[in-house]
C-alpha cells in the first residue's frame, strides 16, 4: 500500500493525490502511518478513482502509461482463448504492445505453465507493487477464466523482501520468494490444455466490478496464516491449541509453521483486531466502548492504547478523520 501512495505522490501532483484519497474515503494522515491498513472497499474504489484521475490504469507503476480500456480489451483477448495456454499467450503478448521497461514471457515446460517480467534494458526499475499487481492480474484472469482460485506454484519478485512481505500471502495462494532475477508467476503445466467457459454477460460483470474479482480471488487454498485468521473470524477469543485444534495440527507444529513465515500466532490475532478495528470505526452505529468489547478487548481504555499503538492514532481521532470525509 505504501508503494501505491508514493507512486501517486511521485507521479503525479500532491492535488491528485488528495483527491483519490477522498473521493475513496482514506484519511490522508492515516496513510503513512506503520500500521495503516486499508479495507477492501477502500481499495477497490482507490484503484478505480485513481485510474480514472490519472488516465493510467497502473496508475504510474510503468514507464508509459496504460491507458484506460486495456483491462476490457485483455479480457475479451483472452475470453474466447481455445486453451488457458492460448490465453496466457495472448495476455503476454497484449501487454508487450504496451510495456516499455519489462516484457512478458511466457513460461512453458512439462511441469510449468506461468509467466515472469523480464527487463528490457539492464536499469530497468523494478516497482514493487506494480511488479506485485502485474502477477495478481495473471492470476485473478486465470481464476476468472477457471471459474475457480487457481492453485499457484511459485511467486517470487525481483526485488528485496519487504518489511510488509507477510501481506503478499493476502494475495497470492503460495509462499513468496525474494530477491530472484526475474519476477514470476508458475501455475501446474496441466492448467494449459483447459478451456475457458465465459460468456460475454460474464466478462461484463468482471469488468464492471473491477479490480475486486482479480485482486480479491477466494481464500480456499490461501496460506496458513489466512487460515488462522479465518477461524479467529469467527471468534476472537480463541486460544492457540484451540485454533490448532481446528486445524488437526498440534500447537506445536502451528507455531514452528507459523515461525517458518516469520509470523506468530498472537501477531495475527493482533493484525485481525486492528483491520476489524477499522473497519467498525468506519460504521457509525457501534461506539468505541461497543468496538472494543467486539473485539475482545478488556476495556475501552485497552483497544485505546492497542489501536494509538498499531497506527499512531486513537480510535477517536481517526473516526472523527473519517467522518469529515463523508
Amino acid at each position: 500500500m505504501q508503494d501505491w501512495f508514493h507512486s501517486l505522490r511521485t507521479s503525479y501532483s500532491e492535488q491528485v493525490l488528495d483527491h483519490c484519497l477522498k473521493q475513496s474515503g482514506i484519511v490522508k494522515d492515516f496513510i503513512d502511518r506503520p500500521g495503516a491498513r486499508l479495507t477492501r472497499d477502500q481499495l477497490v474504489r482507490l484503484y478505480q478513482v485513481s485510474a480514472r484521475k490519472t488516465g493510467d490504469e497502473m496508475m504510474g507503476f510503468w514507464t508509459r502509461p496504460i491507458r484506460a480500456g486495456a483491462l476490457k480489451y485483455i479480457v475479451r483477448t483472452v475470453r474466447d482463448a481455445p486453451s488457458i495456454n492460448v490465453a496466457l499467450y495472448r495476455f503476454t503478448q497484449f501487454w508487450n504492445l504496451l510495456l516499455d521497461d519489462f516484457s512478458l514471457n511466457l513460461i512453458r515446460t512439462d511441469t510449468d505453465l506461468g509467466i515472469e517480467l523480464v527487463p528490457r534494458y539492464g536499469d530497468a526499475c523494478v516497482h514493487r507493487f506494480g511488479h506485485a499487481l502485474m502477477l495478481k492480474l495473471t492470476h485473478g484472469i486465470v481464476s476468472w477464466l477457471m471459474g475457480r482460485e487457481v492453485p499457484v506454484q511459485q511467486v517470487a519478485f525481483a526485488f528485496a523482501r519487504p518489511a510488509f512481505a507477510a501481506d503478499y500471502s493476502v494475495l497470492f495462494p503460495a509462499s513468496v520468494s525474494f530477491d530472484v532475477p526475474c519476477s514470476h508467476i508458475v501455475f501446474g503445466a496441466e492448467l494449459g490444455q483447459v478451456r475457458p467457459q465465459r460468456t460475454q454477460v460474464e466478462a461484463r460483470a468482471f469488468l464492471e466490478r473491477a479490480p475486486r474479482d482479480w485482486i480479491f480471488t477466494s481464500y480456499h487454498e490461501h496460506a496458513l496464516r489466512l487460515k488462522v485468521r479465518e477461524i479467529l473470524h469467527t471468534d476472537l477469543g480463541l486460544t492457540l491449541q484451540d485454533v490448532s485444534g481446528k486445524l488437526h495440527i498440534s500447537a506445536r507444529t502451528l507455531i514452528r509453521r507459523l515461525q517458518e513465515e516469520g509470523l506468530s500466532f498472537q501477531g495475527i490475532k493482533d493484525e485481525l483486531r486492528r483491520d476489524l478495528a477499522i473497519f467498525k470505526l468506519l460504521r457509525k452505529d457501534m461506539s468505541l466502548a461497543e468496538i472494543a468489547y467486539a473485539l475482545k478487548f478488556s476495556s475501552p481504555a485497552t483497544f485505546h492504547r492497542a489501536f494509538r499503538h498499531w497506527t499512531g492514532m486513537t480510535p477517536g481521532v481517526y473516526r472523527a478523520a473519517q467522518q469529515e470525509l463523508s
